[in-house]
């Protein structure tokens, strides 16, 4: 009975564990989840979000500067000398004595030029520049995966595409056989067709491994390790083919300057250069500091007094004020000042090459919006064309009254408008998800 019972047990978790392993094998990647799972794996973004926590500690730092310092310090001594007799002129024996010493001392900039509130300022800004900069790492992350994932779906249709078209040529290899086994037709003809349906073959062959090599793509921008069942989803498109906008670059450009993470990046840059600036100046002004202390001592010397009431007697307390004032300092603080006035130049530059490389890409993106919503039209309209004619042709050569080569020529024609018009659509679908990326709008399929 119990052997009945193990022998059930062990089956039950077999079965279970299949379950989940072919769970996990067949899952389905959608373009979101390939994004997301980049974006946790990606070495980029970890070094960059590392950043952002290092940026924070420089911010936390800076803020605790503020605060007055604290130190205490505690001494002990063990001496020894030879007392000295005046009255024969000899030394004694050793006698030792010992001495104990504590203080505490505190310290606070009262003034220093603004130094330590600028450098405050600083440290926000560079840690608001630092999350700006890993959302535009991550942005690049997810437009590379984006185009990735649009490969593969285009050998996906391009593998289906050869498939059917293998299909409809076994079809008519096997009515052009039967017509040469009555007569109809020569063995040239014959072999025609057999020969284009080996090139199909080899064009499936061709597409198949392109699909492969498409996927292994993605799944190295996803940082995933490759896996023969890897499969993603095929979203439907044709939603995003019946746009019918007129992208304006200027209009976009505008939108995209108040949220593309690059601008407030540079934007951020900019602004602690000129704070730097500010901080070098204060070098040029006095520095005021407050310093106060606390100290006592034991010595074994003094005598008439035990530990707790020489502690207790030599308290001595302390308060002052110390003003630094430079007078010349070999022209550092100059040199410092103007480094970073050219930084602020620099940091401006930045600016201005960041703002034109994003009207640039904006302007480029809408220019390849137009040319593929062009080009997939004059597609549809090629494609429409060259099937009404392979129609057309299909029904003579079924009917014996167009030879195999003339067929084939219409046959290549169609096939070669159907890829045309797969290469147009997935064209205009990344062009439109790119003017979308630009627009904010999260890249979603």
């Amino acid at each position: 009975m119990k052997t009945t019972q193990t022998t059930f047990l062990i089956t039950g978790l077999l079965i279970l564990l299949t379950g989940f392993s072919g769970m996990a094998q067949s899952k389905v990647w959608k373009l979101e989840d390939c994004i997301n799972y980049a974006l946790g794996r990606n070495i980029q973004v970890k070094k960059a979000d590392l950043t952002n926590d290092q940026n924070q500690l420089y911010a936390n730092q800076a803020q605790a500067n503020r605060l007055p310092s604290l130190s205490a310090s505690a001494s002990q001594n063990l001496n020894w000398y030879k007392g000295f007799d005046s009255s024969t002129g000899q030394y004694g024996s050793s006698k030792g004595s010992n001495s104990s010493n504590y203080s505490v001392n505190s310290n606070v900039v009262l003034f220093n030029g603004e130094k330590l509130t600028n450098k405050i300022k600083l440290a926000s800004i560079d840690l608001e520049s630092g999350k700006y900069y890993s959302a535009t790492v991550r942005e690049s992350v997810g437009i590379n995966i984006l185009n990735a994932y649009l490969q593969v779906l285009y050998s996906y249709e391009s593998v289906k595409n050869a498939k059917k078209q293998i299909e409809s040529t076994t079809e008519q290899l096997a009515l052009a056989k039967e017509r040469l086994e009555l007569g109809a037709i020569s063995t040239a003809d014959f072999l025609q067709i057999k020969s284009e349906l080996a090139s199909e073959k080899s064009t499936l062959a061709t597409t198949e491994s392109q699909l492969a090599i498409n996927k292994v793509t993605l799944m190295q921008l996803m940082e995933l390790p490759v896996d023969k069942n890897f499969e993603v989803s095929s979203p439907n498109l044709d939603s995003l083919l019946l746009k019918s906008e007129q992208p304006d670059a200027q209009t976009i450009y505008n939108l995209a300057l108040g949220i593309k993470p690059q601008i407030k990046n540079a934007e951020l840059n900019k602004e602690g250069a000129v704070l730097n600036v500010q901080i070098a100046k204060a070098d040029y002004l006095p520095s005021l500091t407050m310093g106060a202390g606390l100290s006592s001592g034991y010595s074994s010397l003094t005598t008439g007094s035990d530990y707790s009431t020489q502690l207790k007697d030599k308290i001595n307390p302390s308060v002052g004020l110390s003003l630094s004032i430079p007078i010349f300092q070999k022209k550092q603080v100059r040199t410092n000042v103007s480094l970073a006035s050219i930084a602020v130049s620099n940091a401006e530059l930045d600016e201005i090459n960041t703002k034109n490389s994003l009207r640039k890409e904006i302007e480029q993106a809408c220019a390849d919006v137009e040319k593929a919503k062009s080009e997939y039209a004059a597609g549809l309209e090629l494609m429409q064309s060259s099937k009404e004619s392979y129609d057309v042709t299909d029904e003579k050569f079924k009917v014996g009254l167009l030879n195999s080569v003339d067929f084939l020529v219409q046959k290549t024609n169609l096939i070669t408008s159907e890829s045309k018009l797969l290469q147009a659509r997935f064209s205009l679908v990344f062009s439109y998800k790119v003017l979308d990326f630009y627009r904010g709008v999260p890249l979603i399929l």
